[in-house]
Order: structure tokens, then C-alpha cells, then sequence
């Protein structure tokens, strides 16, 4: 089937509980989007707003703080936060792209280490339960390498070696040092069925898709060949350019005229970052604005594409959304994102007051 760039979009908006707000566990909701970035505190909290009915900020931070969702550097060497059984799934999966990553980017200072003891010294350090900050950490690993920067050993860790950030790191508005514990049940290497399961996963939360889209939105290599063993499996489609996009059964797939409400969506929500093709959410124009560096802004989604960035700002007591729309809104639309915005700072600012300010359309 050839699907339009429109009705692609809708499919990841319903993927993604974008298209209507679900009534579900924040475990079930982090499981059935396959994972939040985590780059920062807050997000996840805002990106589970965005998509769970009546969700409460206690509500995610009792399940970081209890451990039934972890964080860790997951998804293209960046900190996502998962379920328990989808780190075990993940991890492996992304280990050889998390040692390239410690390779370019400490490779150099590291160069005198053996990668091997530094990783079983940590793993004694941590084992039982043991939990140290990041500076803490490295002060132990530069008493046997005093001659290398304390801050590329311990970071070097956590793309060498499954650990995770246990809370209070990863809740509501708690920045500091990072803590490393040892993640518990990851297996060493993954297997052919594992690989299958997280492309069909991917597929379930961000289809239909290409292969390119994968590996885009995971980093892991060798993505082609288990596509092509889960073909006889898949749903094929093709795009506008007449890409070939693959799908599992029986997902969500609506029309392209279907209902797309206002969403204001963190950084690096996942929905901007899932697919080498972007145009689905987001025209190349706009991704140039929203995607800079490494970096990628808060927006907000008005009929199913990026309409605007937005921050959020707190002086005083009063609580603000400062809004940068990317084309004309009309005065409608400019009241709808108004509306949403004033119902995100009931959620992050409760006790203060509320202002909403737009900057001239780019």
C-alpha cells in the first residue's frame, strides 16, 4: 500500500498516545512507546503527560524510585529511561555502539587503561548493591590510573559496562551528580531472537518504517539483515518517494484525516527522533530550526506536524510558556496551543502564576 507522508504521521502520533490521551500505567506507557529519553530529569515526565490520562508526577517517580523503570545510556548513546525487561532487551543489543561511542569519545584519554580492569574494578566497586556519583567513582578509578582524568574513567563506565541511575537521579526537577549501580539480568550478548523481538517492537511504536528508520532511531548495526528475516512476518508499504516501509500486523495505522490534538512535546521527544525521514512530523525547514547540534528543542505538534518551539521559564512566582511559532497560526489555532500550554503549566507549576508569550513567526 502506498501511504501518504500525512497518514504516516498519524500512524506514529497513534503509536505514540499522541492521538488521544490513554488511561494507562506509567509502566504499560513507557513499555508501549518502547522507551523516554531521559537526557534530562523532566522530560519523561512531561512526554508521559502528553500521553497518559490523568497522569501524576508521583506516579513516575515512584516507579524510578522503586526501580521498576531504570535510566541508563540506551538508544544512540543517549539516557533513556525503560522498563526492567526492556533494558535486559536493549542493552545488549547496543553495547557495540555504546563501545564505539566511549572510543571516539575518550578513546585518547583513555588509551593507557585496559578497558577489561577498568571494567571488572568497577563491576567490584558496585557489586552488592553498591551505588557511587560519577565524581566519586572517579576518585576510586584514579587511585590505579592517577595519570588519566578521573572524569573520562568514570564516564567511560557507562558505555563499557550495564549500569543504571538509580533516583533520586531521573525525578522531577533533581539535577547533581549522576549515581552508577549495577544493572542486575542483562545478558552478556544478544541473540537473533532478540534482535527480532526489538525490531518488532520499534515497529509496533514507530511504524511504518524503513530500515534506515531504524537504525536512525536506535544506532544498532545490522538492522538490514533482521528485516529481511522477519520479512515473510512483516506488512509492506511504500511512501511518496516509494520507499519501502515495513510494518507489523494489525497496528494502528488511521486515516490521515484523523483527529490530531495540540501536544506541547519535550526535548527529544522520541516522535522527532524515530525515523531518518523526517517529514512526517516535521518539514526539512523545520527540522533545521528544532534540531541543532546535538540538541533538539520542545515543540509543539498542531495538526500532526512541529508548528512552534517553546520553553518554559519560572521567575517570582510566575510560571511561563514562551512560544516561537515556524509559520503563520491563525487566531484559532494560536488559542488552542494557548489552551494546552496553560494545562502544561497546571501540571509543572501548580502554585504560581500562569503567562503565555509568543515571539514573531520565524
Amino acid at each position: 500500500m502506498r501511504l501518504s507522508t500525512r497518514r504516516l504521521g498519524r500512524a506514529v502520533l497513534a503509536r505514540q498516545l499522541l492521538s488521544q490521551r490513554e488511561a494507562l500505567p506509567v509502566v504499560d506507557a513507557v513499555e508501549h512507546v518502547f522507551g523516554l529519553n531521559a537526557q534530562n530529569p523532566n522530560p519523561p515526565y512531561l512526554a508521559l503527560w502528553n500521553r497518559v490520562a490523568g497522569f501524576t508526577k508521583d506516579e513516575l517517580t515512584a516507579a524510578v524510585t522503586d526501580g521498576t523503570l531504570v535510566r541508563s545510556t540506551l538508544l544512540r548513546g543517549t539516557q533513556h529511561l525503560v522498563s526492567v525487561p526492556d533494558f535486559q532487551l536493549v542493552r545488549p543489543l547496543v553495547a557495540p555502539l555504546l563501545r564505539r561511542v566511549q572510543r571516539s569519545a575518550f578513546g585518547r584519554r583513555t588509551a593507557e587503561v585496559d578497558l577489561g580492569e577498568l571494567v571488572a574494578r568497577v563491576h567490584r566497586l558496585l557489586v552488592d548493591g553498591g551505588v557511587l556519583t560519577r565524581p566519586e567513582l572517579g576518585r576510586q578509578l584514579a587511585t590505579r590510573w592517577p595519570d588519566v582524568e578521573p572524569g573520562a574513567l568514570a564516564t567511560s563506565v557507562q558505555y563499557l559496562l550495564p549500569v543504571v541511575h538509580p533516583a533520586p537521579s531521573g525525578t522531577w526537577n533533581i539535577h547533581g551528580p549522576t549515581p552508577f549501580a549495577l544493572a542486575d539480568g542483562v545478558p552478556t550478548e544478544a541473540t537473533a531472537a532478540d534482535a527480532q523481538r526489538f525490531v518488532l517492537r520499534y515497529l509496533r511504536a514507530f511504524g511504518p518504517a524503513s530500515v534506515a528508520d531504524a537504525r536512525t532511531w536506535s544506532g544498532v548495526g545490522g538492522l538490514a539483515e533482521v528485516f529481511e528475516t522477519l520479512r515473510p512476518r512483516l506488512v509492506r508499504h511504500t511512501d511518496e518517494s516509494g520507499r519501502e516501509l515495513f510494518d507489523v500486523e494489525g497496528a494502528p495505522l488511521p486515516d490521515e484525516d484523523a483527529d490530531a490534538p495540540v501536544r506541547l512535546l519535550p526535548e527529544f521527544d522520541a516522535t522527532l527522533l524515530a525515523h531518518a525521514d523526517r517529514t512526517r512530523v516535521m518539514t526539512d525547514e523545520v527540522r533545521r530550526r528544532v534540531c541543532h547540534g546535538a540538541a533538539v528543542a520542545a515543540t509543539v505538534l498542531l495538526d500532526g506536524t512541529v508548528a512552534a518551539s517553546w520553553t518554559r521559564t519560572s521567575t517570582s512566582g510566575t510560571a511561563g510558556i514562551d512560544l516561537c511559532p515556524f509559520r503563520a497560526l491563525t487566531g484559532a489555532q494560536r488559542s488552542a496551543v494557548e489552551s494546552e500550554a496553560l494545562r502544561l503549566l497546571a501540571f509543572t507549576d501548580p502554585g504560581s502564576e500562569h503567562r503565555i508569550t509568543w515571539s514573531p513567526t520565524e
